[in-house]
């Protein structure tokens, strides 16, 4: 028990498979007590069995939760002890279903008598409690049902490296960050365009001057990402050369690029951000969506490997 005081929260999995273990070896003395051959981890079958005069194991899997694997181990199990027998049903000769044997049902109304003992006793202990065990676990597993405790712990892990990246506006000094990033990925799918040439060449030109912005990310002294805000009119701003490097990616650092460059359009007085990509790009094209950014059919584009224009407006 002390290493649960010491450990805390990050033992809850070892602490609730110890309550189960803890359980678990009291309802085989349970059975016993009321002379009932069954194995405690036999009881989700046998009750669905005892309620229903057939069932697949598939069937039974996906009403107690557990896998098909599972299901068909306790049944085998079962069958060796005689309390389940095999049969099928007239409508689907193909497939196999099981029901109670002669003996199993014979169980039931030991097996009743049982569960109003144990329901009595479950009942006292919850009352008896501060906190009501059997509605928090209800609670906690609708919360994993809805975002899994792995999808948690990701979110929190990207949460946290993001807290690591700092977004700071481009200089001269990090042009070759710029070019470099941007040729990455534009390499690995495609090749350099015109276009590309003289942004990456000239970005004070062609971008700063005309009054875009650039920004970089930065993460533990290097720079990781970078994205830019071309001003294309008074009401118009492009999102341009988003670039995240591949061991970045994964921890946020586009959407950070990305929600600077709209901070950005805003301060601009812009109305619609407009951007070009490659429907190849689907992380990139998910993180668009996620800015707000939605298809439209836009005006020609200078490069040749867009196929897709998407649009974010504005609310000023």
């Amino acid at each position: 028990m002390d290493f649960y005081l010491r450990v805390g929260k990050l033992a809850l999995g070892s602490r609730l498979r110890r309550l189960s273990e803890r359980l678990t070896a009291d309802a085989a003395k349970v059975y016993a007590l009321y002379g009932i051959p069954l194995d405690p981890k036999w009881f989700p079958v046998f009750y669905i069995l005892s309620n229903q005069e057939t069932a697949s194991i598939t069937e039974i899997a996906q009403m107690i939760g557990h896998s098909h694997p599972s299901v068909s181990r306790i049944v085998k199990e079962m069958k060796q002890k005689g309390l389940i027998r095999s049969g099928e049903p007239a409508e689907d000769a193909r497939m196999n279903v099981v029901m109670l044997s002669d003996a199993g049902r014979q169980l039931i109304p030991a097996i009743e008598t049982q569960c109003q003992d144990v329901t009595q006793v479950v009942d006292n202990l919850l009352s008896s409690t501060q906190h009501n065990l059997w509605q928090a676990i209800e609670e906690f597993e609708y919360l994993l049902a809805n975002k899994s405790f792995l999808d948690r712990i990701q979110a929190m892990r990207k949460d946290r490296e993001c807290q690591r990246v700092e977004i700071i506006e481009y200089s001269s000094e990090f042009q070759d960050d710029f070019r470099r990033l941007n040729c990455e990925w534009i390499e690995q799918y495609f090749t350099l365009e015109e276009a590309d040439r003289q942004s990456l060449n000239q970005p004070n030109k062609t971008i700063i001057e005309p009054g875009g912005k650039i920004y970089l990310a930065r993460q533990n002294g290097e720079i990781v990402g970078t994205c830019a805000l071309i001003k294309v009119s008074e009401d118009v701003c492009e999102l341009a050369k988003m670039a995240v490097t591949e061991q970045a990616r994964g921890q946020g650092i586009g959407w950070l690029l990305g929600q600077a460059a709209i901070a950005a359009a805003r301060d601009l007085g812009a109305k619609t951000v407009y951007l070009e990509s490659n429907t190849v790009l689907k992380p990139a094209i998910k993180l668009y969506q996620k800015l707000g950014f939605q298809k439209v059919v836009g005006h020609p584009s200078p490069y040749q490997r867009c196929n897709i224009q998407m649009e974010l407006k504005l609310e000023q």
